[in-house]
């Protein structure tokens, strides 16, 4: 301590009550720093880069606040209360209804704008159902009416081996099985069957990948019971198919128990479908000509399941192949009225088919 501080205390306390103000402000600014960090971290992607599409509905007359909620619930907001001080900041004053295709690659800010200016390019203005039960083929068709690609492009894209390389390495139950030489329709059986809601600049790919999303829900939520199964996924989609052709939904569970019990025995599962599918026909009088193809979808000639799914499949279904009804039946067929008949045996089958007038039977 010099002299000048040893005679004048006053100037003492001065310099240490300064140093204390500098101390206390440095403080300050760094938790401002830290906080704006935070703020900002907040307000950005969910999952930077990734593209899926996420649809969510504004309705009419709904706030900020209640607009973050239906985000936070498509799981787009990455920090609920940065968003909601955002959204009293940020100039949202014009905030418009509407269903809006986001991504979770958009920042909380980005999709505020969007809802706020209306931006057309993500307001979705059309649909495209993928009915149940569909030949891909037939979702191509579909598709062609609303996206700006002929059918034949579409199936040329879904059978692009690079392309499906990509999506194999994107998706967990996509495997090689798709590409197997007999494979009619690489992609057959995986666009999970729904409606979707498009938009003018959506893309094939897009599109695609929201299908394949779609399915990687139901998949996903039923991982461990088709692993229980003894299936692959490939597998457990084929048989799926094949019970989604087959029945209606009361007599799904039934009809997967006969083939699992045709599957057991070692036994073809004899399924017209499976026949029409070579033939890209669906349900009607085969002629013997086609049931005596030796293409291997042929399950009225083969045994085991064909090289892959012949359909689209909804959750349902999954449900009835997961939980099929154990029977000791092993033929089935459905008369004029749509009623399904069992049988344990080939002669009660047949008895069956003479008294219903039926020619042909749909084994």
């Amino acid at each position: 301590m010099n002299q000048s501080e040893q005679t004048n205390p006053t100037r003492r306390r001065r310099k240490k009550k300064r140093g204390k103000g500098l101390l206390i402000l440095i403080l300050i600014l760094a938790v401002l720093v830290a906080g704006g960090g935070w703020y900002t971290m907040g307000l950005r992607p969910v999952d930077p880069g990734n593209t899926e599409e996420v649809v969510v509905e504004i309705p009419n007359g709904t706030g900020a606040s209640a607009i973050i909620e239906l985000l936070d619930e498509a799981g787009l907001i990455k920090n609920k209360f940065c968003a909601k001080v955002n959204s009293k900041i940020g100039g949202y004053d014009s905030l418009k209804a509407n269903t809006y295709i986001f991504n979770k690659g958009m920042s909380f800010q980005e999709i505020m704008n969007v809802i706020n200016t209306g931006d057309f390019a993500y307001i979705s203005k059309d649909t495209v159902e993928v009915k149940d039960g569909i030949r891909l083929t037939q979702a191509a068709a579909a598709l062609s009416e609303k996206l700006p690609y002929s059918a034949d492009e579409i199936l040329e894209k879904w059978s692009d081996k690079d392309y499906l390389n990509q999506l194999i390495d994107k998706y967990w139950f996509l495997t090689d099985d798709i590409l197997g030489k007999d494979v009619m329709y690489p992609l057959e059986g995986y666009l999970y069957a729904d409606t979707y809601f498009i938009t003018d600049n959506m893309t094939l790919e897009g599109f695609t990948e929201m299908c394949l999303d779609r399915m990687n829900t139901e998949l996903e939520a039923r991982k461990d019971q088709i692993e229980g199964t003894g299936f692959s996924v490939h597998e457990f989609l084929t048989l799926t198919s094949i019970v989604t052709k087959e029945a209606t939904a009361k007599d799904q569970a039934a009809v997967a128990g006969v083939f699992m019990n045709r599957l057991e025995q070692g036994m073809s599962l004899g399924s017209d479908v499976t026949v029409g599918y070579i033939f890209q026909i669906d349900r009607v009088e085969l002629k013997q000509s086609q049931l005596d193809s030796d293409n291997p979808y042929n399950t009225r000639k083969f045994a085991g399941l064909p090289p892959g799914p012949i359909s689209t499949v909804i959750a349902d279904a999954m449900d009835a192949v997961i939980n099929y009804k154990d029977s000791d039946d092993l033929f089935f067929f459905a008369d004029g009225d749509g009623v399904v008949h069992f049988y344990k045996n080939q002669a009660d089958f047949s008895q069956g088919i003479e008294d219903e007038g039926l020619l042909t039977d749909s084994d």
